[in-house]
């Protein structure tokens, strides 16, 4: 889907083409994002390019329906974290090992080194590193290489850690319930309007280092305030990793998730 990324419809193809073809699950997930990734990108608009990319969707949605199946199987709650990089997703994971009260195991995506997965593991958290080399998403098919090394009987909740990137994971269903994308302050105010894509994705949008507020130009109400233009509805957090109680609402929120899907 990214042309210039690393990410090539051809490698997709190659590798999608011959695998899992025996599940049979409905898809459950629509190409929206796809279709706008195409509309705002002219040179993947033609006939043969959209077949590719649509096949390359549905056999990645027919994965995601088996991955799904297999967290449900053993009743397991899946959570897609999603952002840029440096957001912090992992040192969200790494305090919330110390406060949650259910149990959780971490899919780690990133480009390159298992750095990730090893301070979760420090934690005494299961996980299980998927280096990408140089796809800027993970998909359902590189997940579903780790479920099988995921302690699933032992857990209630599984965190897919995406790779670092606001728009192509947004693309991709990974065979997660629940998206959290995350947006950190230092970032700037304006990034759900210029990523509205992966926003509309979110369950929970997490905005994060809010310790570090009065050193930006950052608009907290206006960023919310396009969040729920984007997606009317949406939770919202704020959270700051210094602040046990920021971190508690965020497991709170995901105990409330979990128990409803019981």
């Amino acid at each position: 889907m990214c042309q210039d990324c690393g990410c090539s419809i051809t490698d997709h193809v190659h590798t999608h083409e011959h695998t899992h073809d025996h599940h049979d699950h409905n898809h459950s997930h629509d190409h929206q994002a796809a279709h706008e990734t195409l509309h705002h990108n002219p040179q993947l608009n033609d006939a043969k390019t959209i077949s590719v990319i649509t096949k390359i969707l549905d056999k990645n949605n027919h994965e995601a329906a088996h991955n799904r199946s297999h967290f449900e199987n053993h009743g397991v709650l899946s959570i897609n974290l999603m952002s840029s990089p440096g957001s912090g997703k992992t040192t969200l994971l790494e305090h919330m090992a110390d406060l949650a009260n259910f149990k959780f195991g971490v899919i780690e995506g990133d480009l390159e080194t298992s750095r990730d997965a090893d301070r979760i593991k420090s934690k005494g958290i299961p996980a299980y590193q998927i280096q990408t080399g140089s796809a800027c998403h993970l998909d359902a098919f590189m997940v579903h290489q780790g479920l099988h090394d995921m302690p699933l009987k032992e857990l209630d909740v599984c965190f897919i850690e995406n790779v670092g990137n606001l728009v192509c994971p947004a693309s991709y269903d990974v065979g997660s319930h629940l998206n959290i994308v995350l947006v950190s302050i230092p970032e700037g105010s304006d990034k759900i309007e210029k990523y509205p894509v992966m926003f509309r994705q979110a369950d929970l949008i997490l905005i994060t280092k809010t310790d570090l507020i009065e050193h930006f130009d950052y608009d907290l109400e206006h960023e919310k305030a396009e969040a729920r233009k984007i997606k009317p509805g949406v939770d919202i957090l704020e959270v700051n990793i210094k602040d046990k109680d920021s971190v508690l609402r965020v497991i709170e929120w995901i105990e409330f998730k979990r128990k409803m899907r019981a």
